[in-house]
């Protein structure tokens, strides 16, 4: 790696973090004015704000802001070495504009490597703390009012609830049903089930248990069973923000359960998933048309290059949620939702580096 290659690393990355440093503190500013009154009322200790809420948000909103900021970073920083003529001299000493392109390709590898680590493990477990705070301090309390509700939790079995309240750990009108070729070959049917935190059990009280063997039924009655269940608790908890909350393999394995129970949601998890493998790339891809858009010395100055980056930026972000809203509801597959951002303006990228003149 030549000097010139090292001045130019060293500039776009210090210029990438100083951007990331300074979104960030001001997000946290306004975070606090906003939330301010629901600490007080809900009398939130000091140290959980600082240390439980506020230490965690930092690589949330870092990682978050950081396709943007690395793009922003590359606009300021190559206009700026374009209103000096640096980039002329640089290209007149026989260095092609290919060329001048490695350092950029180099930072913003680094900081692809960087936000994938973040967002596969780092901000997930930040996410463990962070999120659970903001349930318990700012959220309203929350109260499960789903009605009805079925899942598979095992080959062949299902579990049903007319209702279920997560202040008590209990469910009322409980079933629990073996199907075998399209046939109902056994039911247990129950009042209601309680959760026994110490044995990590389920009780399962006034139940009877219907058997269906060829042409005969058999019916047995009890007042109290106990028994594990591939369900818990915390299938019936707050699921706002869940999927943030996983790393990389727990995310994997969750996708798996929820298919396994033939259960709805299941988008907001592949989204998350494909995001954390797409994000990576959309910080090369918006860098070097940050670089492409900058590099020529504007008659409009640094202030129209810097201009018309956000709004390359603005249009990349609204895309983005748009296709992820639309991929939420199920008008579009998760995984074309997630990269099509990245494959437009990937596009984007390749036109404009064989249009622009150099």
């Amino acid at each position: 790696m030549k000097i010139l290659d090292l001045y130019i690393l060293k500039k776009f990355l210090k210029t990438y973090v100083f951007a990331v440093f300074l979104i960030v503190l001001i997000v946290m500013v306004i975070d606090y004015t906003e939330k301010i009154d629901d600490f007080i009322r809900k009398q939130a200790p000091l140290n959980e704000i600082l240390f439980d809420y506020y230490l965690n948000f930092i690589p949330y909103w870092a990682n978050y802001i950081s396709p943007l900021m690395v793009f922003i970073a590359t606009v300021f920083f190559t206009a700026n070495l374009a209103a000096k003529t640096e980039i002329i001299a640089i290209l007149s000493s026989g260095v092609s504009f290919t060329r001048l392109m490695r350092p950029y390709l180099i930072g913003s590898g680094i900081v692809a490597v960087g936000t994938f680590i973040m967002i596969g493990w780092i901000v997930p477990n930040a996410n463990k703390i962070r999120v659970p705070f903001e349930h318990k301090y700012i959220n309203n309390t929350y109260f499960f009012d789903k009605r009805d509700v079925h899942i598979k939790i095992a080959p062949e079995i299902y579990a049903y609830i007319e209702s279920y309240d997560n202040s008590t750990n209990t469910g009322y009108r409980f079933s629990l049903e073996r199907i075998s070729n399209n046939e109902i070959k056994e039911k247990l049917m129950s009042d209601h089930i309680t959760w026994d935190s110490v044995r990590k059990k389920w009780t399962i009280h006034e139940y009877r248990i219907r058997t269906l063997v060829g042409k005969k039924t058999g019916i047995v009655f009890g007042s109290k069973i106990d028994t594990t269940l591939n369900l818990f608790p915390k299938d019936f908890q707050n699921k706002h923000l869940l999927h943030e909350t996983f790393t990389l393999p727990e995310l994997e394995r969750h996708i798996q359960l929820v298919r396994s129970r033939g259960a709805d949601g299941i988008e907001i998890f592949l989204i998350e998933k494909y995001l954390r493998f797409a994000n990576p790339f959309s910080v090369i891809i918006l860098t070097i048309i940050g670089f492409l858009v900058s590099a020529r010395k504007s008659r409009g100055g640094v202030g129209f290059q810097i201009a018309l980056g956000f709004s390359l930026a603005f249009v990349y972000i609204l895309f983005f949620m748009m296709s992820k809203g639309i991929a939420e509801g199920g008008g579009m597959p998760p995984l074309l939702a997630v990269w099509l951002p990245n494959i437009i303006f990937g596009g984007i990228g390749v036109g404009l580096y064989y249009t622009l003149p150099r």
